[in-house]
């Protein structure tokens, strides 16, 4: 499970990039990047991985999330075919005058909750979902207007939660970089097995509580809860290839039934039978 900085660019004749249906069910993408990122999924339910956060969505997805926040893609393991606009826009958006003008206070207090992530539910969601939709079929001017006006509802909303622990302000150097990608191979190859401490430890050339500190600051999860996630990951397509829930457990390197359904359960919302039932059906 690789974090990856995703590298973005604005539209031509625009501030910020749009994107329609960019659905990638089969990707496990987690990434980051410096631009705000305002993602709305509707006609699927799935993982919202967001920091630290993770839970479930049902029928559709409104989502607000900071600079460098680690998140997962909204539509990862979906079945459907679902519909999806993003709109991703750098920190600056405005420049200056964005944040000191009085008409965009509100809209400012917006920008700074996200870097905590936030996500949209109720009459929200369905009101926003609609208008992000239409963006895609608007000149550039309208479309910006139009935006202004979302980001000043969605500033306004009560149906609004935050989703991360603590705000994320800075990038990943070089070495941070290097040594996640590091630690990130040898789960992808070796997750099967038992991984201790340190062993990636000792890759980072850290003592095991200086890793343990470093990585969860870098990634907002322990080790451990990032190798489970990437176990269950790797459980949800052996099921999906109708291998049992135990064959499934122990290929993926739990070694215990018990404790690969509750944590299967506290990822994905829902205990492996009830997932291998529910796509097989």
């Amino acid at each position: 499970m690789k974090i990856v900085r995703e590298h973005i660019l604005p539209d031509a004749e625009s501030s910020f990039r749009l994107l329609s249906t960019p659905c990638v069910t089969d990707v496990f993408f987690w990434h980051y990047h410096p631009e705000y990122e305002l993602a709305y999924i509707e006609g699927a339910n799935g993982t919202r991985h967001v920091g630290d956060h993770i839970s479930r969505y049902e029928g559709s997805d409104l989502v607000f999330i900071g600079p460098n926040i680690p998140h997962l893609n909204f539509d990862y393991g979906v079945v459907t075919e679902p519909k999806k606009v993003v709109v991703q826009l750098k920190d600056y958006f405005l420049g200056d005058a964005f944040r000191q003008t009085p008409e965009f206070a509100a809209i400012t207090q917006l920008f700074e909750r996200a870097r905590l992530g936030v996500s949209f539910h109720g009459e929200t969601k369905r009101r926003i979902g609609q208008q992000l939709g239409q963006l895609t079929d608007m000149a550039p001017f309208e479309r910006l207007l139009t935006l202004l006006r979302i980001f000043q509802e969605l500033a306004h909303s009560p149906d609004q939660q935050l989703l991360h622990g603590e705000a994320v302000t800075s990038t990943y150097n070089v070495q941070e970089q290097q040594r996640i990608q590091r630690v990130s191979e040898v789960v992808a190859e070796h997750y099967s097995r038992k991984i201790e401490i340190q062993e990636v430890a000792a890759l980072t050339n850290l003592t095991e509580a200086a890793f343990c500190r470093y990585f969860k600051r870098i990634t907002r999860l322990t080790f451990t809860q990032f190798l489970n996630q990437y176990r269950v990951h790797q459980a949800q397509k052996l099921l999906l290839q109708d291998t049992t829930v135990s064959e499934a457990c122990f290929a993926c390197g739990f070694e215990n039934l018990s404790y690969f359904t509750k944590t299967f359960r506290r990822i994905t919302g829902e205990n492996p039978l009830q997932f291998k039932k529910r796509h097989r059906a």
